[in-house]
């Protein structure tokens, strides 16, 4: 089966994005299936290819994936405008391949929801099997966040999603809120699959790589890190109020990093700066392999976002699932799903939200009594075997794949 990829913010291991599309190909490879990937270039991700851009495009083969990158330079700093007309781009670009290559199978996944049109195109007009992959929901999530209020821009986003979803032959879900929002629209749920985020346990578990921390934080200091982007949905400033507490209460022994690149990003470390706050660093992102030596030498993971509803259930995030696959406890500021998770396996803690005192007594306390931290990492470490295992995820990614690929034969 020949496989065409779209995922217009593909990364290796190699960047500081998340790495799903990745592993997910290589299992296909694997299975004796081609993949074509088709991405553009994205500031916090690493395509592998090296050779220069001809025309705006560039190609290549990186650890068997035939990957297609558009010179089509994204960062999450960008303004809103700069990023839909990035998004655009990509889908008119992607649409011109989808139309000519040679592939037996379309698969796309968001962000952005405008991943979707070549899968749409290839669909209605060469008859091609397309098979989309949800991560977030558009346009719920922005509508709810109040990030776009204009009722024609929610109205033509609400349509490509409802459009999105009734061309595909199959969908997957990455979050049990994100699957009951495709059923919502189309109302089968044999051709819905959840499939969340997985756990790269191998990967965490490499022995070569070294326990590392920034030179301010001391090897005696209770670190809790935060990995990702330091975007409005992330609600880092919460991390702003809780450090302010604890630096009144004179905790200098507690740290918290910032792992990360965002559009808040420099607003944060201003806030931090005006505040005299010694205890929060900040940190550029660092590629999957750097992490990996990252949360061997941390003591819990955050797991940070703003106090949306939409979030609860309708989130997957990575950082999650990479504090699991190190066994690293987690400390989340929100309910939902990965809440319960928490809670209910005791591999880590769930705090109220918008609840900066809460969360100080909940580190403090696992500060002060650090034998609770041993049993929270072993729970975390059993759930990404037991459940997260990205082995297995893979294996179900592919079979969805080829059976949607067979059905249409």
């Amino acid at each position: 089966m020949k496989v065409l990829y779209f995922h217009q913010h593909f990364s290796t291991p190699s960047g500081a994005a998340g790495t799903r599309s990745y592993e997910m190909a290589k299992r296909l490879i694997s299975h004796g299936h081609h993949v074509t990937m088709v991405c553009g270039s994205y500031s916090g991700g690493e395509t592998g290819l090296k050779n220069d851009f001809i025309k705006g495009v560039r190609k290549g083969v990186v650890d068997g994936i035939h990957v297609v990158e558009f010179k089509l330079n994204y960062s999450n700093q960008d303004g809103f405008m700069t990023r839909t007309l990035l998004f655009l781009s990509f889908a008119v670009k992607s649409i011109q391949v989808a139309m000519f290559e040679n592939y037996d199978l379309l698969f796309a996944t968001t962000t952005p929801l405008t991943a979707a049109i070549p899968g749409i195109f290839a669909k209605l007009i060469r008859r091609k099997p397309f098979v989309f992959e949800v991560r977030d929901l558009w346009p719920e999530l922005p509508k709810a966040m109040g990030v776009i209020k204009n009722p024609i821009v929610l109205g033509l986003m609400s349509f490509l999603e409802w459009t999105a979803y009734k061309s595909a032959d199959r969908l997957i879900a990455l979050s049990p809120g994100i699957k009951q929002g495709i059923l919502r629209i189309i109302k089968d749920e044999s051709r819905v699959i959840l499939i969340p985020n997985g756990c790269d346990i191998d990967f965490f578990d490499k022995k070569s790589a070294a326990p590392w921390r920034p030179a301010s934080i001391n090897d005696s200091d209770f670190l809790a890190i935060f990995t990702g982007t330091h975007g409005l949905a992330n609600g880092l400033g919460a991390l702003i109020k809780v450090a302010e507490i604890l630096q009144k209460h004179q905790r200098y022994d507690i740290k918290i990093l910032l792992v990360g690149q965002g559009k808040e990003k420099a607003q944060l470390q201003q806030l931090a700066t005006n505040k005299g706050l010694e205890n929060i660093v900040f940190h550029d992102p660092v590629s999957k392999h750097q992490l990996t030596g990252l949360t061997k030498s941390a003591n819990l993971g955050l797991q940070i976002l703003a106090n949306v509803p939409a979030f609860y259930y309708g989130t997957s995030p990575n950082k999650f699932f990479d504090y699991l696959s190190s066994g690293l406890p987690v400390l989340c500021n929100y309910p939902g799903w990965i809440a319960d998770l928490i809670t209910n396996v005791k591999c880590g803690v769930a705090v109220d939200a918008d609840d900066p005192e809460a969360f100080v007594l909940a580190i403090e306390n696992l500060a002060d009594n650090s034998e609770q931290l041993k049993p929270m990492s072993l729970a975390a470490k059993e759930l990404a075997v037991s459940q997260f295992n990205r082995e297995i995820l893979a294996e179900q990614f592919v079979l969805w794949l080829e059976t949607s690929w067979e059905k249409s034969c």
